[in-house]
């Protein structure tokens, strides 16, 4: 896999290099700032691009706008967007586009490295990865929703839905086999209204009435 990477701490950046290599992951680019983000894209043409959100000259949005960018400009490119906090306008805007090949996680992820390595694999392969501390965030229940018809189980599914997880790990996170997580996706399907027609798109569309999005 080929990675372009957009991150302004020198030491952070030069440790996800190794790390990414020691998995066995090309780093074709390692960039500081927005602009060289943009520039390595479209001369390399990676296969994921990983990016923090703040970045210079402000230290604002530049990197999430930088990605919002190449989500026009390169359909279908697999972004992943790191922050030191959960930013939730930040990550609504990134997931009000495509959803597919889309990841936002928290920095302090990064320290688990086999977590953080699965996500960016999952993101490359067209998932999402959504640190659950946004997922959480994100979350504004309200009282006619059709997500307060959800059991409580349904909604811990619904929630690693959210997280980009399949329904292996669901499964696995939850101590239930992997039929019973079926039949809790096909209840939370039903009870959101989304029907057969709406084929695979069906786990996307319920992440994002759970998102709000």
């Amino acid at each position: 896999m080929r990675v372009v990477l957009a991150e302004d701490s020198v030491l952070l950046r030069e440790g996800l290099v190794w790390m990414l290599g020691s998995a066995g992951m090309e780093v074709v680019a390692a960039v500081a700032d927005a602009e060289g983000l943009l520039r390595a894209v479209d001369e390399h043409l990676p296969d994921l691009v990983v990016t923090d959100v703040r970045m210079p000259p402000s230290h604002t949005d530049e990197g999430l706008r930088a990605a919002l960018v190449l989500r026009r400009s390169h359909p279908g490119l697999p972004i992943v967007v790191l922050s030191q906090y959960v930013e939730e306008r930040y990550a609504t805007r990134l997931l009000s586009t495509e959803t597919s090949g889309i990841g936002y996680l928290l920095k302090d992820r990064v320290a688990d490295v086999t977590e953080f390595l699965g996500a960016l694999r999952r993101v490359s392969e067209g998932g999402t990865a959504l640190d659950p501390e946004v997922v959480a965030q994100l979350l504004i229940r309200r009282h006619s929703d059709p997500l307060d018809l959800l059991t409580p189980r349904e909604y811990e599914v619904l929630a690693l839905i959210a997280e980009g997880r399949s329904n292996g790990g669901i499964s696995e996170a939850l101590t239930i086999s992997e039929g019973a997580v079926g039949k809790h996706i096909n209840n939370i399907f039903t009870k959101l209204g989304l029907s057969g027609a709406d084929g695979d798109h069906r786990r996307v569309l319920a992440v994002l009435r759970f998102l709000k999005v």
